[in-house]
């Protein structure tokens, strides 16, 4: 296989050997990366709007990504590319599935321990602020898409991740990986996919934010919220699914033929 599978291959099999709580705990460390960067965009891009606020967020979400894979944590949709080795037989399963399952659980708890902590410790301001509006704004916008396209959104974005970490694979030094995860990050989010573990900092913060504040929006409740969860993580799934096949596909050695 190529060196980036090889070096992926590698990777994923010290990430699908680790002690559960060590898994658990660098997943909670990416939530609350990927948070920090949804929490900044949301700030930075307050009393903007269209493709002015889009680029403005697109600049600096990646900063979530980049502390993923220069400091070392598990993120769920990056993780998706697991299914390469699986298919590969380089790990089992049972050990993909178990890792998604930590992941996505640590990945929970770090975007809503951040969230919390923002609205709380007064980051979005008072009730009438724009930081404040953005923030339950971005979070009611989220609940009120449809179920499809969440889920064609969550595919296209985790195309792009998938393809951000499995590039930084392929990276020698810190400042390669960091611009190797800023652009194909910057497209997503400039695009407007959807990405699963950020929406579980947009949307808990928005929910958060308006019942601190006693602001209600038509639509963003936790049962729209937990659709939107389901679709894009539905779709995060099969997006970064299709990369880690694509690869496998590329790169899979022919097994030579048994001996007579």
């Amino acid at each position: 296989m190529s060196g980036t599978a090889e070096n992926y291959i590698i990777a994923a099999k010290n990430k699908t050997s680790a002690r559960w709580y060590k898994t658990l705990v660098l997943a909670v460390l990416a939530g609350a990366f990927i948070a920090f960067g949804a929490a900044l965009s949301t700030v930075a891009a307050s009393g903007r709007s269209g493709m002015d606020a889009a680029l403005v967020k697109g600049a600096v979400f990646p900063v979530g990504l980049i502390l993923v894979v220069v400091c070392g944590a598990e993120l769920f949709t990056g993780n998706n590319l697991l299914l390469l080795p699986t298919l590969n037989r380089d790990i089992k399963p049972s050990a993909m599935f178990k890792n998604w399952g930590i992941v996505y659980g640590g990945n929970l708890i770090g975007g809503v321990l951040i969230a919390v902590l923002v609205v709380f410790g007064g980051v979005m301001g008072d009730a009438d602020g724009s930081i404040v509006q953005a923030c339950i704004a971005t979070a009611a916008n989220k609940c009120n898409m449809d179920f499809g396209s969440i889920l064609l959104r969550g595919i296209l974005c985790n195309m792009l991740v998938c393809l951000a970490v499995w590039a930084s694979t392929a990276c020698k030094n810190h400042g390669e990986k960091i611009l190797a995860v800023y652009l194909p990050v910057f497209a997503f989010v400039v695009l407007g996919f959807e990405h699963s573990i950020a929406n579980m900092y947009y949307l808990s913060a928005g929910l958060i934010t308006g019942a601190r504040f006693g602001i209600t929006v038509a639509g963003l409740n936790i049962g729209y919220a937990l659709l939107n969860l389901l679709a894009a993580t539905l779709g995060n799934m099969i997006g970064g699914c299709l990369i880690a096949t694509a690869y496998w596909l590329a790169d899979k050695e022919k097994k030579a033929p048994p001996s007579a």
